[in-house]
């Protein structure tokens, strides 16, 4: 087991622990939006080219722009995406980026609605798998096992399946022309996990370690491969994220808004922080920086980050869009 693994495999403990023993991680809340905010098929095929063109600019907005330095990026549902303070063209279409552990490799849903790879500059691009006709796909998420795990070595991506009848959460190895398989959610201690309306899956790579909402209960659930308890229900909310050490944030509504709130992955993990008391209006899309220390989010007029502990929120740059840190 490598270094990296074992203080992600320990938070998983910490969040198991307070499901299992009834922690008050439960809230009143709701979906902000009812549904899935991830990636829409586009009708016109995309051109890829095998590198891509960085410019100083911001990918989509205005001109403020102080994400330089913080590994955190932001994809628009154009072909240019915002990458610590440089616009980088990746040459289709990228929706719902997500950052494989190392940083190294990019996941998105492309122009075509299909799940693809690349380098982070977009160049080396593998088309994993193609979205069946009248079915969404959205928001992938990596997964990667070492050889020491119980089913072997492997880098997987775990993403949202809509096809107008059922939203249900796949699973497929991060490879060409690989088949997606729908991910088994299990159960936990016989309490029974609902194995449609799931979407906004989220990792943090490499303790098995997942969690996702379910549309129709409200709920955000934990999912882990590693941990004999598969499954649970934690938050009430929405559009959750993990940082590396299992620190937990998400939306729910309050006061007539959709706020972020943060869990920590500690002996305090009944506890949960308003990080947005005094929104005024919606802010959704959490993303948690690696280090567990800073939380970005997604408002009407631009991306914000806040400190994990709470503060005031700072506004990063007015490019629009979906934040993730590398």
């Amino acid at each position: 087991m490598n270094e990296r693994t074992r203080p992600r495999r320990s938070a998983a403990a910490l969040l198991v622990a307070a499901v299992t023993t009834g922690s008050a991680l439960l809230l009143t809340a709701c979906d902000p939006e009812g549904e899935d905010t991830g990636s829409t098929a586009a009708s016109a095929p995309a051109t890829a080219p095998t590198s891509a063109a960085t410019t100083a600019a911001p990918a989509k907005g205005g001109k403020l722009n102080r994400t330089a330095g913080t590994k955190l990026t932001v994809s628009t549902g154009t072909s240019t995406v915002l990458m610590d303070g440089r616009a980088v063209d990746f040459g289709t279409v990228v929706r719902d980026l997500a950052w494989s552990p190392d940083g190294k490799h990019a996941a998105f849903v492309d122009g075509n609605g299909n799940l693809e790879t690349s380098d982070p500059d977009g160049s080396h691009k593998t088309v994993v798998a193609k979205a069946p006709s009248g079915t969404t796909w959205s928001h992938p998420t990596w997964q990667v096992f070492d050889a020491d795990e119980p089913h072997g070595a492997g880098t997987y991506l775990l993403f949202t399946a809509d096809d107008k009848k059922n939203l249900r959460l796949m699973s497929v190895e991060a490879k060409a022309g690989a088949a997606p398989e729908a991910l088994q959610v299990g159960d936990s201690e016989g309490a029974q996990i609902p194995e449609t309306g799931n979407q906004w899956p989220y990792s943090n790579g490499l303790s098995g370690m997942t969690v996702y909402a379910n549309k129709d209960d409200g709920q955000v659930y934990f999912h882990d491969v590693v941990s004999r308890t598969n499954g649970g229900a934690v938050a009430e909310g929405s559009q959750p994220a993990l940082a590396d050490e299992g620190a937990l944030v998400f939306v729910r509504s309050a006061k007539g808004h959709s706020h972020v709130f943060a869990s920590p992955a500690d002996e305090n993990a009944d506890q949960q922080i308003d990080l947005t008391p005094d929104a005024t209006v919606d802010y959704t899309e959490p993303a948690i920086s690696h280090d567990g220390r800073t939380v970005a989010f997604r408002g009407p007029d631009g991306i914000y980050t806040v400190p994990f502990t709470g503060g005031k929120p700072e506004k990063v740059t007015d490019t629009v869009g979906l934040p993730a840190y590398r």
